[in-house]
C-alpha cells in the first residue's frame, strides 16, 4: 500500500512539475528537504529560500553526470556571490561510490545523499542527470532532464533571469 502511495504521489508530482514548466504563468513550490551533507551536517532547502538554487540529481555511475559535475562547480563559484546555490544531490545507494569519485572530481558546491531516493521521488526524477532551477521564493522554475554539452548556456541564462527578479 505504501509504494502505491508513493508510486502515486510521485505520478501527480511529475505531472503538475510537467505543467508548470510548460506554461510559464504556473509555478510549484519546491519540496522542501533535509539531506546529510559530505560534511555530516543537515542541509534543508528551505534554509535557502532567497537564493536562487540549482538542485541536480546525480550518480557516480552517470557519465553525463560526472561531465556536467565541473561546470556546475564553476557557476555555483561565478555566482553565489550574487545569491546563487548549487545543492548536488547524489542517489548511489551506497555514498562511499560518491564520495570516492569526488576525490578525483573535487566541487566546491554542497553535496547532499539521498541514498533510499526519497528526494529524488519528491521531484519526480526520471533521468539522470535532473537539474531543478528554483526561483528566490523556492518556487520551481526549470527542469532539464539529462545532460548535453551546451545545457550549461540555458542554465547560465535562466539563473541570470531568476537573480535579476
Amino acid at each position: 500500500m505504501k509504494n502505491l502511495v508513493v508510486a502515486t504521489v510521485t505520478v501527480i508530482l511529475t505531472l503538475v512539475l510537467g505543467l508548470s514548466f510548460n506554461a510559464s504563468a504556473k509555478s510549484v513550490s519546491a519540496p522542501d528537504f533535509t539531506l546529510k551533507s559530505r560534511d555530516g551536517k543537515n542541509v534543508r532547502l528551505s534554509d535557502l529560500r532567497g537564493q536562487v538554487v540549482l538542485l541536480n540529481f546525480w550518480a557516480s555511475w552517470c557519465g553525463p553526470c560526472r561531465q556536467e559535475m565541473p561546470i556546475l562547480d564553476d557557476l555555483h563559484n561565478k555566482y553565489k556571490s550574487l545569491g546563487f546555490s548549487v545543492l548536488g544531490v547524489n542517489l548511489d545507494a551506497k555514498p562511499k561510490k560518491a564520495i570516492g569519485y569526488l576525490k578525483d572530481t573535487p566541487v566546491t558546491f554542497p553535496v547532499l545523499y539521498d541514498p533510499k531516493g526519497i528526494t529524488s521521488e519528491q521531484y519526480g526524477v526520471s533521468a539522470m542527470p535532473s537539474t531543478v532551477i528554483i526561483d528566490r521564493n523556492g518556487n520551481v522554475r526549470h527542469l532539464h532532464k539529462g545532460y548535453k554539452s551546451g545545457y550549461e548556456d540555458e542554465y547560465v541564462a535562466q539563473i541570470k533571469k531568476l537573480l535579476r527578479e
